[in-house]
């Protein structure tokens, strides 16, 4: 099986909608490494979009879906229950950032995560408003796109979309926008749009994903609290991409003083799975009534095992830690490498949610094409890189935080030769 065969029965079989990036075909993976159906081996610095934190196929999660598979693959967990569900809810709870106690349900994909969030903000509030930001991506839905901050590829042909979503700045100090600046456009938004006994919910990434990796300020956490507790806003962090270790904590809303009502998390949660949640105050979860929420694979329990499993991997392995240790590495790699690249424009990490901006260097502007160039030469010298940002200028990081020391070490050389050479 050739790699280029596979291509056009792709491009008869398939919708061209599904863009895909890579022109290679996987036929097997372990850890950090992927092998095509030719053969050629890449470093996997993509981690399926920050699905694989533990890596493909670790052992520790293969050997509990091998189990669970011996015992039964699905009864819907809302006609017969499970004790698996029962106790990831439980052990999510002890761990989630939230005041008091909490809960939590499970769905299969991020955007449903957040869909039921908004659900269950506008249930506990009686309120429709949702206030979200520029730049963030939360989902493909009709009311995730809605809410997300960024029309191309994700809005194009698809409107209109729901109602009483607006969309405030989010602080990116390297395209001028302060907390300031923020906290302006919200006051805008409730003169302009929307009265703030009118919002149910503002909704944020703590890290920016698809938006750029750009880190939420302390003080605009600490600001959008206030905020919230002053309107009877409940504050929702999204932490679909930046959630279980990636940014060397648990939750990268650990990071704050400030604690969100309601956390939705979804890819790393089941190592390679489709898994997501929403976790909140128990008070704010309860208020949808019975049957409000659900859905037939919604905790399937071959990815609840797996989710156990990577919970387990997370601690014993130490993977927060090692997500600050990786990370630490890969930012002295991109600083050194910004004194023989112009096109650099910033470096940005929190633990190992690490990414570089490229502008052009003589005129400032934002740079897809170089991103482009050096994506496609780490490729050729195989490395996996994914892009992002709202101008597709940004690379982000996202090896698995299992990743062999060694293995690691030649990636960097590449990427370093990737941006200077």
């Amino acid at each position: 099986m050739k790699n280029n065969e596979l291509h056009q029965r792709r491009l008869q079989a398939t919708p061209r909608g599904i863009g895909v990036m890579c022109g290679f075909y996987a036929e097997k993976a372990e850890n950090a490494t992927l092998w095509d159906v030719e053969g050629n081996e890449v470093i996997d610095f993509a981690a399926g979009i920050a699905v694989l934190n533990t890596g493909h196929r670790h052992p520790k999660v293969m050997a509990a879906v091998e189990k669970q598979l011996q015992a039964f693959t699905h009864t819907a967990y809302q006609i017969v229950p499970y004790e698996s569900y029962v106790s990831l809810a439980e052990r999510i709870n002890e761990r989630v950032p939230v005041d008091g106690p909490a809960k939590t349900a499970f769905f299969s994909t991020g955007a449903e995560a957040v869909e039921n969030a908004v659900k269950i903000a506008r249930a506990y509030t009686k309120r429709p408003g949702v206030i979200t930001f520029g730049g963030g991506f939360h989902g493909r839905t009709f009311m995730t796109m809605a809410l997300t901050g960024k029309v191309a590829p994700y809005k194009i042909g698809f409107g209109p979309f729901p109602g009483s979503i607006y969309h405030a700045q989010y602080p990116n100090a390297l395209h001028g926008v302060s907390t300031d600046d923020a906290l302006k456009s919200l006051e805008r938004i409730f003169k302009a749009d929307i009265a703030p006994d009118q919002v149910a919910a503002i909704l944020l990434e703590p890290v920016q994903g698809e938006g750029g990796f750009n880190v939420a300020p302390a003080d605009f956490m600490n600001a959008l609290r206030k905020l919230c507790d002053n309107h009877g806003i409940l504050l929702i962090v999204d932490e679909v991409q930046s959630g279980f270790a990636r940014t060397g904590k648990l939750f990268a809303s650990e990071y704050y003083d400030v604690k969100p009502d309601l956390i939705t998390m979804a890819k790393s949660l089941a190592g390679g799975l489709p898994l997501s949640a929403v976790a909140g105050r128990a008070e704010v979860m309860d208020a949808p009534a019975p049957g409000g929420l659900g859905g037939t694979y919604a905790g399937n329990p071959l990815a609840v095992a797996a989710a156990h499993a990577v919970l387990d991997v997370i601690d014993e392995e130490n993977l927060c830690e090692r997500a600050n240790h990786l990370g630490k590495h890969l930012v002295e790699v991109l600083t050194q490498a910004k004194a023989q690249c112009p096109y650099i424009a910033d470096v940005r990490a929190q633990g190992s949610m690490v990414a570089a901006e490229f502008n052009d260097p003589s005129t400032g502007a934002p740079s897809p094409e170089f991103t482009k160039q050096v994506q496609d030469k780490a490729l050729a010298a195989g490395v996996l890189l994914l892009s992002c940002g709202v101008y597709g200028n940004v690379i982000r990081f996202l090896y698995p935080l299992t990743i062999p020391e060694v293995q690691f070490r030649k990636a960097l050389d590449i990427i370093h030769q990737s941006l200077t050479r």
